[in-house]
């Protein structure tokens, strides 16, 4: 790989999001479907292509969560690119320009998912 890797210009953490969800979900105001509603996609994605994070699902209790993570530019699929690492990251970047990630946490068990956080990273005037 040539060149450095792009460095996130601000970034988004969604954990106070995830907080006050699992609240609502644990005080009774939020069902488990309402939580547990991975798309197929993302819950195939999950299984596939995810990355360990050691944490146990919130909502089960049983599996692993996984993180999954997709770009979104210029001149990359409409359903975004699925993103394995930070090689992939630069990759895409100097292919798009300027490219918006989003890492989320998926229970490839119960369908749990929480979007992580967001990025972007590269530069749109370098395409």
């Amino acid at each position: 790989m040539s060149g450095p890797l792009p460095r996130p210009r601000g970034e988004v953490d969604y954990r106070l999001s995830r907080q006050r969800v699992l609240r609502q979900y644990e005080g009774g105001r939020l069902g488990r479907h309402d939580v547990c509603d991975a798309h197929p996609e993302l819950m195939r994605a999950a299984r596939a292509e995810g990355r360990s994070t050691q944490r146990t699902c919130p909502i089960c209790g049983d599996e692993e969560l996984v993180l999954v993570s997709y770009a979104f530019g210029r001149g990359l699929p409409k359903g975004g690119a699925a993103v394995r690492s930070k090689a992939d990251v630069a990759r895409l970047a100097r292919k798009a320009g300027e490219i918006a990630c989003y890492v989320v946490e998926v229970c490839p068990g119960c369908a749990w998912n929480h979007l992580e956080r967001a990025f972007s990273v590269g530069n749109a005037a370098s395409r």
